[in-house]
């Protein structure tokens, strides 16, 4: 099987190739992986020297022709690539159309063009009722990818989504720089006592996109069961296990709120009301089939191990049980998000 890997040099990427190959007993999988970050991916390269069936190349998304390409042969697109922080987003919208839009339509037409099996894309929780515009072009990127499955012929492409939740510890997440701030003793500045996230690991992360692969039929957004934590508990818990280890007293690193930054909820919703009525319960995913399923009726939605094809409750962080604080630094000592 030849697997084409996007954004391969970022946190996700960078975790999903490593797993892809670990799990690669028999050396039966190619990877061709690409990356437009020239130093992150020449020290990748020499990471998986050893490995002869690992293809990493310099590219963009935004080059269509380069993509259908390196795109020959492949079974599998893992579209990981995106431009993902809000407020850098928020000042150049037009670079956001170019990468998170364009580039995603890139990736569709050479999938297309070269008979791939499956596609999935990685969507973001911000894509649910968008307030900004990383999350704006995240639900155009989700509408793109349920679009695609109406244009493919016997089926083929299959184009899905997964949509997820807070990272913690990706690049720029609060992790990082609740961590940071720890180590220079303070204070931790937070935006609002009552923020909510769900969150998950990055290897979670990436058994959600490995276990999308297998379930896509064609069309529908996968959301992985995850905790609730609050981001004030999240800082709290780290106060307490890493001042020590900084040379700090826990009781010395003040908290300041300092309020949402522009677009920023104060919790997360991964699945909406409107959704609700179209989404299937499995064991471990919500799958939130297309919205206009009439183009879709050559699909059956047949799942192994369905809980419920009824949902009645959106996916809403302000909605469920939280972490305890207990729980919420086991995930973190267990996720190795609290090394020095």
């Amino acid at each position: 099987m030849r697997i084409f890997i996007t954004g391969v040099c970022g946190t996700v990427g960078s975790e999903l190739i490593k797993q892809l190959v670990s799990a690669d007993k028999s050396n039966s999988l190619e990877i061709i992986a690409i990356d437009n970050n020239e130093s992150a991916l020449f020290f990748m390269m020499q990471q998986y020297s050893v490995n002869d069936n690992v293809n990493l190349y310099v590219a963009d998304i935004r080059d269509k022709d380069d993509l259908v390409q390196k795109m020959k042969g492949v079974d599998l697109v893992f579209h990981v690539a995106a431009l993902k922080h809000v407020i850098l987003n928020e000042f150049s919208p037009n670079q956001s159309v170019y990468t998170n839009i364009i580039g995603l339509q890139n990736i569709i037409n050479s999938a297309h063009i070269n008979k791939v099996k499956k596609v999935i894309f990685t969507s973001s929780d911000k894509a649910v009722n968008p307030t900004n515009v990383m999350g704006t072009s995240k639900l155009m990127g989700e509408r793109l990818m349920s679009a695609a499955n109406i244009n493919s012929e016997d089926r083929e492409p299959i184009f899905s989504s997964t949509r997820f939740g807070n990272v913690l510890g990706s690049n720029g997440s609060v992790v990082q720089i609740f961590k940071k701030q720890i180590s220079e003793g303070g204070p931790i500045t937070l935006t609002d006592k009552n923020m909510t996230r769900f969150v998950m690991n990055v290897k979670e992360s990436v058994r959600l996109i490995l276990d999308t692969a297998e379930l896509a039929k064609g069309g529908e957004v996968f959301i992985t069961k995850m905790p609730i934590i609050r981001i004030s508990d999240l800082a709290q818990v780290m106060i307490n296990y890493l001042a020590p280890i900084y040379g700090f007293d826990p009781l010395e690193i003040k908290i300041i709120e300092i309020g949402p930054k522009a677009g920023e909820k104060l919790y997360e919703e991964l699945m909406t009301e409107e959704e609700t009525s179209r989404t299937i319960e499995l064991s471990n995913y919500y799958s939130v089939l297309p919205a206009f399923r009439g183009a879709y009726k050559k699909i059956n939605y047949n799942y192994e191990g369905i809980v419920n094809d009824k949902v009645e409750h959106p996916y809403v962080s302000k909605n469920n049980g939280f972490m305890n604080k207990n729980d919420l630094l086991k995930f973190l000592l267990e996720s190795n998000l609290l090394e020095k």
